[in-house]
């Protein structure tokens, strides 16, 4: 009997706190291909560094893949895939060009990292092949999505609030709205260049 009031009560607190998160729908418009929508820093809210570290590799004189979003405090890797060297490089973490950064220069098959502590986008590029370009988004919560290529979005496990959601796509102004999340909020944007 009190086996089953220990699970009976672990089963309520799960739904309970499946029912205190949602998620935030809608799409991107105005622009085309992949964009980025992420929850805006919530006043108060801290959130621990992500350990896994997304990968960024350098094939085929192109960034791979071409935008990556991270939450704050990640370690992203880049990758060498070429026969060529690359070097990898930002000149600002969104605008800011304190926060400018090289890599370095490095041959096929070697792996550098960077830990992003500021939110923002960066373009990346590489001093090798000035053609190269990429984009890093660092959300400042774990609240975010890439797009699909029609723009449509969806962002989980929201908890239930008001919050400001911006959305980015490469050369286009940024956008942000309030949205209240009560299971499900939504969030349209049209961005324009």
């Amino acid at each position: 009997m009190k086996r089953t009031l220990i699970t009976l009560a672990a089963v309520l607190a799960m739904f309970s706190l499946a029912a205190s998160a949602g998620s935030i729908s809608g799409k991107v418009s105005g622009v085309t291909g992949e964009s980025v929508v992420y929850v805006e820093a919530i006043a108060g809210k801290t959130f621990p560094a992500p350990t896994e570290k997304p990968l960024i590799d350098q094939k085929g004189l192109m960034f791979t893949p071409h935008i990556v979003a991270v939450e704050q405090g990640t370690t992203v890797e880049f990758l060498n895939s070429d026969t060529v060297a690359h070097n990898v490089f930002w000149i600002s973490v969104g605008g800011n060009k304190k926060l400018g950064h090289n890599l370095g220069t490095w041959p096929k098959g070697e792996k550098r990292a960077f830990k992003f502590d500021n939110p923002g986008a960066i373009p990346l590029l590489c001093n090798v092949h000035p053609e190269m370009s990429g984009y890093i988004v660092v959300s400042p919560t774990p609240y975010f999505a890439i797009t699909d290529k029609s723009g449509a979005y969806k962002i989980d496990n929201v908890p239930d609030g008001s919050y400001s959601v911006t959305a980015w796509h490469e050369g286009a102004k940024n956008s942000s709205k309030p949205v209240t999340v009560a299971g499900e909020g939504k969030a349209d944007f049209t961005l324009s260049k």
